[in-house]
């Protein structure tokens, strides 16, 4: 191979897509049975513009390189876009006072079409806002996406363009043996001229492995969300933001592509990097600042609540750096931005591999761009279409065919979890009470971890 890529989270298919672009032979290995199982499969799917990222950073370029290459993609991979707008919204003398340097931020960013709206104009945009908002600063490109179809497009066009993808197959160990490293993996061993650690919630264990110190520590970061019934969603069309601080962005309250509304996240300190506990405390606090910001979320039903880690490091920064001798890149500590990122960051990583090589493959002459079906609330979707075989979870209207297509495809689920992100099947209303054994029958047999009783709860 020429490029072990470690993580099939979005910066691994990110990555994957990236250098099988540039005709590179790319084998991805995941420790879990399916890709977005880490950090990935939570969080809030906003697409950010930038506006409020450090000034001259890494992250800044990355976030903006990879927003420009999703909108250019996203007609011909069918990836929705709910446009929504945000709102930095203050809501105390001193959040006010703070928001023309968040906009001198923005502008400074390269965010051009931001500006501050008065309190009357918050409330003209969005009239269930709590009546002490103070003003906003609105960011009119920031925007919801989905944050599974996109990533599982990234890794379908790498797959489609000979990419290989070994799951069940944690890195173990490895030894560099001249200009190739000989990879040990759960799933077997693998040499490559090039690694790049993508792993995540595990980057630094990873880089131990690779070159025996790590020059950075995961500290895991958990986020815990609420996800208000889609009946929630009427009382808000724009991204509501709070005024950041040093240490996190805070809890946004947002749509989301699937027609409900999503408040969080937390940000928790934990050790454990496997553990994404809910808590009802935290939930609580959650609920109440929604019901808070936008009072008629008092009495709404919560559908799910549900809680991720981000790979948090002890800097704020992306922990992005290079060993052209030894054959080694690493995209750690990626962390609440990775997905609006993530294929800036590939793009990136790929710039720090060519100054040290000569271009040796040749680009595909076709770029197997796969159209990704529609799970968006806004867009039309498969159970209106007839020949379905019938709808099979009906709190998220998810057809029989399109859990067939789902295993059909390039990149089948691993696990339920996978079939879940792919379909939104058992993620409505009953969490699968109702239509679990419908989609076990279908998934019989063709799942890599098989699903249990419990993945109902």
């Amino acid at each position: 191979m020429d490029v072990a890529i470690i993580g099939a989270g979005v910066v691994g298919c990110a990555m994957a897509r990236r250098f099988a672009l540039e005709g590179a032979r790319v084998c991805v290995l995941e420790a879990a049975p399916d890709i977005l199982s880490g950090a990935s499969k939570a969080n809030s799917a906003i697409l950010h513009t930038g506006f409020d990222a450090p000034p001259g950073s890494l992250e800044l370029s990355c976030m903006q390189d990879a927003y420009d290459e999703y909108m250019e993609i996203r007609e011909a991979m069918n990836l929705p876009v709910l446009e929504t707008g945000a709102m930095v919204a203050a809501w105390t003398e001193d959040e006010e006072a703070r928001l023309p340097d968040l906009l001198a931020q923005a502008q400074g960013n390269g965010v051009t079409d931001t500006r501050i709206i008065s309190r009357d104009e918050a409330l003209a945009r969005e009239p269930a806002l709590a009546g002490h908002v103070r003003g906003a600063l609105l960011v009119p490109r920031e925007h919801v996406i989905d944050p599974w179809s996109a990533p599982l497009a990234y890794a379908t066009q790498a797959k489609a363009l000979g990419a290989e993808f070994r799951f069940n197959a944690p890195l173990t160990g490895a030894r560099r043996d001249g200009d190739t490293w000989q990879l040990e993996t759960g799933a077997g061993s693998l040499m490559a001229k090039t690694v790049v650690n993508c792993a995540g919630l595990y980057g630094d264990k990873v880089e131990e492995i690779l070159t025996g110190t790590p020059s950075f520590e995961i500290r895991p970061r958990k986020g815990q969300f609420v996800v208000f019934d889609k009946a929630a969603s009427q009382h808000l069309r724009t991204i509501l933001l709070p005024v950041p601080n040093e240490r996190t962005k805070g809890v946004v309250l947002t749509r989301t592509a699937f027609g409900n509304l999503l408040v969080g996240p937390t940000a928790e300190e934990q050790e454990a990097r496997d553990r994404p506990d809910v808590t009802t405390p935290e939930l609580e606090m959650l609920i109440s600042k929604a019901v808070e910001l936008v009072p008629a979320l008092q009495d709404m039903p919560v559908t799910a609540v549900y809680a991720g880690l981000r790979p948090a490091s002890e800097r704020k920064e992306y922990r992005v750096h290079a060993d052209a001798d030894l054959g080694y890149y690493c995209a750690g500590g990626i962390r609440s931005t990775g997905l609006t990122a993530a294929l800036g960051i590939a793009r990136h990583v790929f710039a720090l591999w060519s100054e040290s090589h000569s271009l040796a493959w040749s680009k595909p002459n076709d770029s197997m761009a796969p159209s990704m079906p529609n799970l968006a609330e806004h867009l039309p979707r498969d159970y209106q279409i007839p020949g379905h075989d019938g709808i099979v979870c009906h709190c998220e209207m998810v057809t029989a065919r399109e859990i067939r297509a789902a295993f059909d495809s390039q990149l089948p689920p691993g696990d339920f979890g996978g079939l879940r992100r792919r379909t939104r099947c058992a993620m409505g209303r009953c969490q699968g009470f109702n239509c679990l054994g419908r989609i076990a029958s279908l998934a019989e047999g063709k799942l890599r971890t098989p699903i249990l009783p419990e993945d109902a709860s």
